[in-house]
């Protein structure tokens, strides 16, 4: 999740870091209202978002993260692999308020419900989010002509 929401390895291993030690500390804390793993996602979003906007206020060294290979440059990558490097590439581009809905439903797999908690918000924020941030990587990924073969994902 943390790989996804932060769009790179370091910043994901960073938040993948503070979430783990932020569970341990907080364990005290969890008071069983919600389920555990509704609780953890919750405390890793946080500490993904932000890792994200730490992000924002390093200067860009300007590389580019998901540079693609020129043609004839390397041998070529079958095309799951490609599929799967565009969805991330188009993932990092997806505003916040989408990724963290869309990744929390699509890749893994939470309800509404769990997705509302985690991010505390409505769920009916959550379904809008959800379709706006899937019809945003369709537009990403130039396939706007069905939604769901974006994520994997379903529409309800």
């Amino acid at each position: 999740m943390c790989r996804r929401l932060a769009g790179n390895d370091a910043d994901a291993l960073d938040a993948t870091q503070e979430a783990l030690i932020a569970i341990v500390r907080g364990l005290s804390r969890f008071d069983g209202r919600a389920r555990f793993s509704t609780w953890a996602y919750r405390v890793a979003t946080n500490a993904c978002l932000d890792e994200l906007r730490r992000r924002k206020r390093r200067p860009d060294p300007g590389l580019p993260e998901f540079e693609r290979p020129v043609e004839g440059g390397a041998p070529s990558l079958d095309s799951g692999v490609a599929d799967r490097l565009d969805l991330d590439a188009a993932l990092v581009a997806l505003p916040e308020e989408f990724r963290a809905p869309v990744i929390l439903r699509d890749q893994l797999g939470l309800d509404y419900a769990e997705i509302a908690a985690t991010l505390e918000i409505p769920p009916g924020t959550v379904r809008s989010r959800i379709a706006r941030g899937r019809r945003h990587l369709a537009e990403l990924l130039g396939n706007q002509d069905d939604v769901s073969d974006v994520t994997g994902g379903d529409h309800g």
